[in-house]
């Protein structure tokens, strides 16, 4: 069993230098803020967010993150500001990522807006050698890192409109060597590139059913470009059901819900396309947004981003 968990955690830890670095989301389109800093302030209303995501449950050491923010608009200005938290956990290591972001927006036509956006983050970062059950406890290159501190800053840009957005970003400018002896990189934070997109298709005149295809690509120096593809459909404005497709990595299926004019509920499922899909049951995500509207209002058509 020792020698399961130890493989299990160093094949995540593995995973964690080599491919994933930033926090994965299946319901990314949600969660917008957290690699652009751009899209702050953007739905024009105050915004709260949460989301948990549990991945590839019944392996130990699995990934498990935790995501928390604010946005809102700045009165009567082109500004946005907006908070993030981010709790990321996989194997030994504890994450903690603080981000504040702020953005600036022009009218660049009738439909189209263009903001501009900077990140700046405290990331705080917590080894437990201890879950790793190293043979020789002395070895120097084991050794506990309790709250190691590392700023970063990034910056994105977001063109969009009621109908579709395109976002580039990089989060995170600076490489930072969170783990390292003897000039020996243990992980090290690499530069993430994001860049996104999506349309909503109104299905019928009175635009009760609606279609928006979305896309995002990640790439990182030394992994595999990452692309998601997913498509959802929303019905009356209240209820969302769609699909994903992680290129060469898995399957997704997605349901939301408008519970008020305020409150929503999101729910997404994944399922390995990989030989991974042999060792667990697949990655739960759930989130909810609250926002909050002027004069008891609320959007006249709401946003399906």
């Amino acid at each position: 069993m020792k020698t399961k968990l130890l493989l299990s955690i160093l094949l995540f830890v593995t995973l964690k230098i080599a491919a994933q670095q930033d926090a994965q989301y299946t319901q990314y389109m949600y969660n917008t803020i957290n690699i652009n800093p751009a899209y702050a302030g953007s739905r024009g209303v105050l915004s709260i967010f949460g989301l948990y995501r549990t991945q590839w449950v019944g392996l130990d050491g699995a990934p498990e993150t935790s995501s928390f923010s604010i946005n809102t608009p700045i009165n009567n200005s082109n500004l946005g500001v907006g908070l993030s938290l981010v709790n990321d956990k996989i194997g030994p290591t504890n994450e903690n990522n603080i981000s504040a972001d702020i953005s600036y927006t022009v009218q660049t036509s009738a439909d189209f807006k263009l903001s501009f956006g900077i990140k700046g983050t405290a990331n705080i970062f917590n080894l437990d050698i201890n879950k790793l059950n190293p043979a020789d406890q002395g070895d120097p290159q084991f050794q506990d890192l309790d709250n190691k501190f590392s700023p970063n800053v990034g910056a994105g840009v977001y063109w969009h409109s009621e109908k579709a957005y395109i976002g580039l970003s990089v989060p995170n400018f600076i490489e930072t060597n969170r783990y390292d002896d003897n000039d020996i990189a243990i992980y090290k934070e690499k530069i993430n590139y994001y860049l996104m997109g999506g349309y909503v298709f109104n299905l019928d005149k009175y635009q009760y059913y609606k279609f928006k295809p979305a896309v995002l690509a990640k790439m990182v120096e030394g992994a595999p470009l990452q692309v998601d593809i997913s498509a959802n459909f929303m019905f009356v404005d209240r209820f969302t059901v769609g699909l994903a497709y992680r290129w060469s990595a898995s399957l997704s299926a997605m349901v939301g819900f408008q519970i008020t004019d305020g409150l929503y509920l999101g729910y997404g499922y994944d399922r390995e396309t990989t030989h991974l899909n042999n060792y667990n049951s697949g990655s739960h995500e759930i989130f909810l947004r609250y926002e909050f509207f002027k004069n008891n209002g609320r959007m006249t058509t709401p946003r399906f981003f």
